[in-house]
């Protein structure tokens, strides 16, 4: 059965650009227009993967991966930072929140999936 990614992030185009390389590759994706939106549809849906932007309006990255990780069935589910921000602070902040891993736009579509198979088994 296919796993399932969520990716949030609130420009559509990258959202677009990452959904179609994940749809290619045979995953199924949910998409959210920022961290609140996200956190609405995972508390009714889980996934097996979630891809975040970290600055967006109403809820950011991290403010959204500490909500997840407050949750029993989020504990222990793989969440990337997909961002343009690449300062060792902000990887720092991302990972104390509980991020699994990190990734920096613009992002090449092999590099994103290589990240998603380690991460997903």
């Amino acid at each position: 059965m296919a796993k399932t990614i969520m990716t949030v992030d609130d420009s559509s185009s990258v959202r677009q650009m990452v959904s179609m390389t994940l749809k290619s590759a045979g995953y199924t994706v949910v998409e959210g227009v920022d961290g609140q939106d996200a956190l609405n549809k995972l508390k009714a849906s889980p996934v097996d993967m979630v891809i975040t932007d970290l600055n967006m309006p109403n809820m950011d990255g991290i403010t959204l991966i500490k909500n997840l990780r407050a949750l029993p069935a989020f504990k222990f589910t793989p969440i990337v930072m997909l961002t343009t921000e690449s300062q060792a602070t902000r990887k720092q902040d991302g990972k104390a929140a509980g991020a699994t891993g990190w990734i920096v736009k613009p992002f090449k579509p092999d590099q994103l999936l290589g990240v998603i198979k380690k991460v997903l088994g």
